[in-house]
């Protein structure tokens, strides 16, 4: 890693671990394996917001050319957000991309995101679907934000009615996460999110039987 890089890390570290506001916000950072290029991130969700009670795990990777550039940070907690993708955690924030200045740093993006969960912006979203959602049934993508905080970060509400949709995809043999998404995505449709994981599953199948037997052909 370039001195200056390493150098500038290692200051943003220590400044992160003994920030009092960073504490207050229940925000932590630690190195992966000792590495200066790859950190790990936990934010909380903030209160009165669905992500609130949750906890956020990050992926942070510091490039050669840092602080010339920024970090590349995405979620590793799914999550459930405008701008944060629901598969990849992926992020649309614009001090990660064309934003960023040298001067701003790890607890920069770290409250930063934090903020983005207070504050979404549908319309330069990361994720379409639940942009789509956010604007159009702003409810329904509560519920849907709080149970994902729910399952994947530790979140404190439980959702009993979503929960029994998703019990009965998967009682059809559907995996949940799988199950989880579709509801997700067709707004908790238990009939199109049906239709979409069985059209998905025999795609699958239809996938499978052509790789087969194009091997067979091969072994012939």
């Amino acid at each position: 890693m370039a001195n200056i890089a390493a150098q500038r890390i290692k200051r943003e570290f220590k400044e992160v671990i003994k920030s009092e506001e960073i504490a207050k916000c229940a925000i932590k950072v630690e190195l992966v394996n000792d590495s200066l290029t790859e950190l790990r991130g936990e934010i909380a969700g903030p209160p009165d917001t669905p992500y609130e009670g949750g906890n956020f795990v990050l992926e942070i990777k510091v490039p050669e050319t840092y602080p010339f550039n920024p970090p590349k940070v995405r979620f590793i907690t799914k999550i459930w957000h405008p701008n944060i993708s629901s598969v990849t955690g992926a992020i649309c924030l614009d001090i990660l991309k064309d934003q960023w200045a040298a001067a701003m740093t790890l607890r920069t993006v770290l409250l930063s995101l934090q903020a983005l969960l207070s504050a979404a912006e549908p319309d330069d979203p990361q994720d379409a679907v639940v942009a789509k959602q956010y604007k159009e049934h702003p409810e329904l993508f509560r519920q849907t934000a709080t149970h994902w905080t729910f399952v994947y970060a530790g979140g404190p509400a439980k959702m009993p009615d979503l929960d029994d949709k998703i019990r009965r995809l998967t009682d059809m043999g559907i995996e949940e996460h799988n199950a989880r998404v579709a509801l997700s995505s067709y707004n908790w449709d238990l009939e199109r999110a049906t239709e979409h994981c069985l059209f998905n599953e025999n795609a699958a199948q239809e996938q499978m039987q052509v790789e087969e037997q194009a091997q067979i052909e091969e072994l012939q």
